[in-house]
């Protein structure tokens, strides 16, 4: 096949990006790649939406060594906690995607009122907060799927760095594509946590859920006798749950650092779909 004259023929390196990740795109085309509410709340939520499958089960996993089985009592108060500061998180993120219509979130507000080293403060905590995102979410998932399928578990690593790998690609393909397959994925979540409590509930009322004695349970140890807080539970353990507890709160940002793939008017749909998000 010959090249038209004044056109530079694809490197080796470029045709394999091409297969994996498409052609790229001009700047006049990625107008085509704005996200509409829907999809946008798909393609943008995950960090959020998903962090209700293991915030929860991160709270219990430091309060149970210590507080045995009054761990469940302080669950809820705890999550209530959560619950108040991502209220307040997302009241936040709602005047600033309204105010500054593109991308940057944390890191623009900052830079524009505070001056460029305040700002970078708030660049690396953005990168942190990612960072602890990839590694929380995959790893929380993939302990879901060895616990569901035992024979897997062997390759726990090699399943989570394989998630790692096909978010990285599915990103790298563009919004429009990714944003598509992240939204069935996350609708789909959805509707299963949603099945989990309305058949809970239904079994609860209807027929009554199965009530164990824990000194009936087979492997059970007890722990201590007395209330959670004074034998076991220190104020100490209760921050250290909380803090577990507040990965639940990664990923609220994602709206506000990608405002500018929204479709017009930008603000007011992306203060909507963060208002549905939380």
């Amino acid at each position: 096949m010959t090249t038209p004259i004044g056109e530079i023929p694809p490197s080796f390196s470029d045709r394999c990006k091409r297969i994996f990740l498409g052609k790229p795109l001009t700047t006049d085309q990625l107008d085509s790649e704005r996200l509409s509410n829907p999809v946008a709340l798909g393609a943008l939520s995950p960090d959020a939406i998903s962090s209700t499958a293991y915030g929860p089960e991160q709270i219990m996993i430091e309060l149970l060594p210590a507080a045995g089985m009054a761990a469940f009592a302080l669950l809820l108060p705890i999550t209530g906690v959560v619950l108040l500061i991502l209220v307040l998180v997302t009241a936040s993120y709602r005047q600033v995607v309204m105010v500054y219509a593109r991308s940057g979130g944390a890191y623009m507000v900052a830079r524009d009122n505070f001056g460029p080293r305040t700002s970078q403060i708030a660049a690396a905590a953005l990168l942190i907060d990612y960072v602890v995102t990839v590694a929380v979410q995959p790893a929380a998932g993939t302990v879901a799927v060895v616990s569901a399928i035992p024979p897997l578990r062997p390759y726990y690593l090699e399943i989570t760095v394989a998630v790692v790998v096909l978010m990285c690609l599915a990103n790298l393909r563009g919004l429009r594509q990714s944003g598509r397959a992240f939204a069935v994925i996350t609708y789909a979540f959805v509707m299963m946590i949603t099945l989990t409590i309305v058949v809970g509930l239904v079994r609860e009322f209807v027929w009554g859920l199965p009530k164990y004695d824990p000194q009936q349970i087979v492997g059970a140890v007890p722990v201590h006798q007395g209330g959670g807080l004074v034998m076991g539970a220190t104020v100490l353990v209760v921050l250290r749950a909380f803090a577990n507890g507040g990965t639940s709160l990664t990923g609220v940002e994602a709206i506000s650092n990608a405002i500018n793939s929204f479709r017009r008017p930008e603000g007011v749909n992306a203060r909507r779909v963060l208002t549905v998000m939380a």
